[in-house]
């Protein structure tokens, strides 16, 4: 079960991931790098903090989702205008299966609690934080108008205490996994934002960002 979930988040992730390169006008190879760099990520970086080999590398199966997303995307991309909001769906989806995910994986290899939400959100963001660097734009991770680890937080949180407490199940973790989207959702949509790391009495230096600029609404 665990590992169709990981195929269906490593899906979301990479379609986000060829969607960024057909806005940013990659090739088809670049296209399933992208994709590959977002879905399988956030996973390797799990595996080696586990201290065990990528499960990636040991089952060919998990670059099937790349590809297939590379020519989903290829033969039914849509209007540019249309493609940014459609990466942040995309990216949404995964984010809410892979936080779970990373967080269950860390809690069978008996790490704590925290330790395991920590690792359920690293699962969660680091793909979408690699896609943004490879495609030179501002990763969502440290946008300010933006909060992009709090719905994974939220997720491995949840995840953490429904298997603590023995309730964790299927359909648990869809209703997690949906909690954390629709969040991750709501959050472009009305703009929510945690507070900078300069307090209120701080003044932008000039050629830095405002801090009430235009928001970026889903």
């Amino acid at each position: 079960m665990l590992i169709v979930i990981e195929l269906l988040g490593i899906f979301f992730f990479a379609v986000a991931g060829s969607l960024m390169a057909a806005r940013r006008g990659f090739d088809m190879l670049g296209s399933v790098f992208l994709g590959g760099v977002t879905g399988l990520g956030g996973g390797v970086v799990r595996d080696l903090i586990l201290n065990e080999s990528p499960a990636t590398f040991g089952h060919p199966i998990y670059f099937l989702p790349p590809v297939l997303a590379a020519l989903l995307v290829y033969g039914f991309t849509p209007a540019i205008q249309k493609l940014h909001r459609l990466v942040l769906v995309f990216d949404a989806a995964g984010l809410g299966l892979f936080c779970m995910t990373g967080t269950l994986k860390a809690l069978q290899h008996d790490f704590n609690p925290v330790t395991a939400v920590l690792l359920g959100m690293i699962t969660g963001v680091g793909g979408g934080l690699m896609r943004d660097v490879i495609s030179n734009v501002t990763p969502d991770l440290f946008n300010p108008r933006d909060i992009y680890a709090i719905p994974a937080m939220i997720g491995g949180i949840l995840t953490a205490v429904c298997w603590n407490f023995g309730l964790f199940n299927p359909l648990v973790g869809v209703g997690i996994a949906a909690l954390t989207f629709a969040t991750r959702l709501a959050s472009l949509k009305f703009g929510w934002r945690i507070p900078l790391a300069a307090g209120h009495w701080h003044r932008p230096t000039p050629g830095s960002p405002p801090e009430n600029g235009p928001q970026r609404h889903f």
